[in-house]
C-alpha cells in the first residue's frame, strides 16, 4: 500500500538571493510532483536585496507572504507573527511544519507547537553565531535556538561539521537530536553547459582569452568581498592580464566600488549586479572563489563544481565537508589575502582535472536524493509520534 500523501508547510523568513530560497522552491516542486500538499510561507525581503520569489513561482510554488515575518527580531511584530502563523496552521492542519532560517525557525516552531502540528523540524542552512551580530545579540539568538530546539522533533543540518558546531560548540541541542541531510539541487542546467562557451564574457566585454576569477554572492559584510579584492590586487601584480568578476549586489556596493578604485583595479574588475542565468557564468570562469567569514553549505560552490569550474574557498562553516577537506577544491584560512591569492594562482597556473569533482557533485547533490531523505525522515518522525 502506497504511503499517504503528506500535508507540508514550509516557513522561511524571506526569499532573498541565496541557497535557502532555492532549497524551499525545489522541495516544493518535487514534493508536489509526488502528490504531497506543499505550502510555502515567506516574509518580505529587505530593501536592496535581490528577490528570488520568481524562482518558486516558476516551479509552481506560489508563496503565501506574511509581512510581519521579516528578517529582524521585533517583540511586538513577532507576537503578531506567531498568532497569524498559528491561525494559518490551524486552518491548514499540516502533518509537518518545516522551518528554514533563524527568524522563521523561532516564530514558526512556536506557532506549530501551539497549533499541535504532529511533526516539527528546522533546518540550519548555516548559523548566525559567528560574524553577524554583537556578543549580546548572539547570546539572545543562542537562547532562542536552544529554547525552540526543544519544540522540534529533530534539527536538520546540511553537513556533519555544522552538526558538530551546533552540538559541541554552541550547545543548541544534543548531537543525537540532529539529523544531517545534504542539499539537493537541480544541477542539470549546470552539468549540460559547455565549459568556456563565451556567452558571459561576451555580454560583459571580457576578453575570451583572459583568465577570469569570479565571486558570486550578496554584497554584505559576512561575504568579505574586501578579502577577495585584496587577493585580486596580489594576483594583478603577478599576472596583470587576469580579470575579475563580482556577480551580485547589496548594501556594500558603494564601499566595494570605492575599494576597487583604491586598489587601482577598476580596469580589470567587472561588477554585474544580480544575474538569473547562472550556468553560463560558472562555465566561463577559470576559478570560482568564496571569501566569506562564515558559511553553511554554499550553493555557489555546488553549482560551480557541477559545471566543472575549479573552486577556492575560505575554510569556514560547512565548506570543508562540501570540498571533502580540500580534495574537491582548495581551502585557505579566512582573512588571509596572501593565502587566498596563492591558492587562486595555483589553480590558474595548474588547472585541476574537474571531471571527477563534477561527477561526484552530480551524484551527491540531486533533488531526488534530498526528497527521498526528507520523506523518510518525516514519516519516521510521524510514526514515532503515533
Amino acid at each position: 500500500m502506497a504511503d499517504k500523501p503528506l500535508k507540508q508547510v514550509h516557513i522561511i523568513a524571506r526569499l532573498n538571493v541565496g541557497g535557502p530560497a532555492i532549497h524551499v522552491a525545489l522541495l516544493g516542486e518535487a514534493f508536489k510532483a509526488r502528490g504531497d500538499e506543499y505550502t510555502l510561507i515567506s516574509g518580505m525581503i529587505d530593501p536592496g536585496e535581490g528577490d528570488m520569489a520568481y524562482y518558486s513561482i516558476e516551479r509552481g510554488v506560489q508563496p503565501l507572504f506574511l509581512a510581519e515575518l521579516g528578517r529582524s527580531l521585533n517583540p511586538l511584530n513577532d507576537v503578531v507573527t506567531i498568532w497569524k502563523l498559528y491561525r494559518m496552521l490551524r486552518r491548514i492542519k499540516p502533518d509537518v511544519v518545516h522551518t528554514h532560517t533563524a527568524k522563521a525557525g523561532f516564530v514558526g516552531r512556536i506557532a506549530a507547537w501551539l497549533a499541535r502540528v504532529p511533526v516539527i523540524v528546522h533546518t540550519f542552512h548555516g548559523h548566525v553565531f559567528h560574524g553577524y551580530f554583537s556578543p549580546a545579540k548572539t547570546q539572545l539568538f543562542l537562547f532562542l535556538e536552544r529554547f525552540t530546539a526543544r519544540l522540534s522533533d529533530t534539527i536538520i543540518t546540511i553537513t556533519p561539521h555544522l552538526r558538530d558546531e551546533l552540538a559541541d560548540i554552541y550547545h543548541i541541542t544534543r548531537k543525537d537530536h540532529i539529523t544531517v541531510v545534504p542539499y539537493g539541487l537541480d544541477l542539470s542546467p549546470f552539468a549540460a553547459m559547455p565549459r568556456k562557451n563565451g556567452g558571459f564574457r561576451q555580454a560583459w566585454d571580457i576578453p575570451a582569452d583572459a583568465l577570469l576569477v569570479g565571486i558570486v554572492g550578496r554584497f554584505v559584510p559576512i561575504k568579505n568581498h574586501t578579502l577577495f579584492l585584496e587577493a585580486a590586487a596580489i594576483i594583478h601584480h603577478e599576472i596583470p592580464e587576469v580579470r575579475f568578476a563580482l556577480v551580485g549586489d547589496g548594501e556594500l556596493r558603494e564601499a566595494i566600488e570605492a575599494h576597487i578604485e583604491s586598489l587601482e583595479l577598476h580596469d580589470v574588475v567587472t561588477i554585474t549586479g544580480w544575474q538569473r542565468d547562472m550556468p553560463p557564468i560558472y562555465a566561463d570562469l577559470d576559478v570560482l572563489v568564496i571569501s566569506s567569514n562564515n558559511e553553511g553549505t554554499p550553493f555557489t560552490l555546488i553549482e560551480a563544481m557541477a559545471t566543472g569550474c575549479p573552486v577556492v574557498s575560505t575554510d569556514v562553516g560547512g565548506v570543508a565537508d562540501l570540498l571533502d577537506n580540500g580534495r574537491l577544491g582548495a581551502l585557505v584560512p579566512p582573512n588571509n589575502p596572501q593565502a587566498l591569492a596563492d591558492a587562486i594562482l595555483q589553480v590558474l597556473r595548474n588547472p585541476p582535472d574537474s571531471a571527477q569533482t563534477k561527477a561526484l557533485t552530480l551524484e551527491h547533490y540531486s533533488v531526488a536524493r534530498l526528497v527521498d531523505d526528507l520523506d523518510k525522515l518525516y514519516r519516521n518522525l510521524q510514526s514515532k509520534k503515533r
